[in-house]
């Protein structure tokens, strides 16, 4: 299959791609620079020939985005408007890369794929645009939402949390927030699945199954570390005010999946036993 992967400069498309040449698949990576998805021209000649388009680039700047939400608006949206007009007149299916953020983080138990979508910060608002954008502009679609994401090739929770614990020796972090800790090589073999899978268009998670707080996932970060995970000491998000609120339950279905006959993304304990000596050291 050919591919474009836009935004492949990200944490996300920096293990995308190499997963892709990796199994035969001809890849055009274009980062933020060869590629200005606010450029409908440009998009539309980089799609041509394509069998297969996938969004990788976004405006992840939470916080930032509670002031600048015309400038999310325009890469979380637009951009992806661009993308899915030139890729339903090219005739490729188009995947785009979404969030737990379109949901208010209010659920008890894990949100369905078709759950009603209620984001509360400008960054939810503004992933939730480029998902109806995407619906709307090419019926050929995968919306994948993930969540909790950590790799190599950028800043993550984990690197952090692990250079934190070294400069500090002790560290507090939120316990009552819940999601789905998810590495970046499993959502890129995800996606990858999904397409030569020919999963039927639609909505889908892909995060790590299972669930945990950041508590409990800096816990294991800090041991991977080769630190004494007591170091690090629960709180609660009053403690850690932001701009930009935070969804306390973002746990994600994979209802979709199963039904497409797709198997999800593992145990995230699982995975994170797998990804930690890559993710830390890179």
């Amino acid at each position: 299959m050919r591919w474009l992967v836009a935004g492949a400069g990200g944490m996300l498309g920096r293990d995308l791609v190499p997963l892709l040449v990796a199994r035969g698949h001809d890849v055009d990576a274009r980062d933020r620079a060869g590629l200005d998805v606010l450029d409908p021209d440009a998009v539309s000649q980089a799609v041509a020939g394509r069998d297969v388009v996938v969004n990788c680039a976004a405006y992840t700047a939470v916080d930032a985005a509670e002031e600048h939400e015309a400038d999310a608006f325009a890469v979380n949206a637009l951009g992806p408007a661009n993308l899915a007009r030139a890729a339903a007149a090219a005739g490729a299916r188009v995947v785009h890369v979404s969030t737990d953020y379109v949901f208010d983080g209010a659920a008890q138990t894990p949100y369905a794929e078709d759950a009603p979508i209620a984001p509360r910060s400008a960054y939810g608002r503004t992933k939730a645009a480029g998902e109806w954008a995407v619906r709307a502009h090419a019926a050929d679609h995968l919306v994948v939402r993930t969540a909790w994401l950590y790799g190599a090739h950028g800043a993550c929770f984990p690197r952090t949390i692990a250079r934190v614990a070294r400069e500090r020796g002790a560290l507090d972090v939120v316990a009552d927030q819940v999601g789905q800790p998810t590495w970046t090589q499993d959502l890129a073999d995800l996606i990858e699945r999904l397409v030569t899978g020919g999963a039927p268009s639609g909505t889908y998670h892909g995060t790590s199954s299972g669930s945990a707080s950041w508590w409990e996932f800096a816990r294991h970060v800090v041991a991977s570390a080769g630190l004494d995970p007591e170091i690090v000491r629960p709180t609660t998000s009053e403690a850690f005010v932001r701009p930009a609120p935070r969804p306390a339950y973002s746990v994600l279905g994979h209802g979709a999946l199963a039904r497409a006959g797709v198997p999800a993304v593992g145990d995230w304990e699982d995975r994170w036993a797998q990804a930690a000596d890559e993710v830390l050291a890179g």
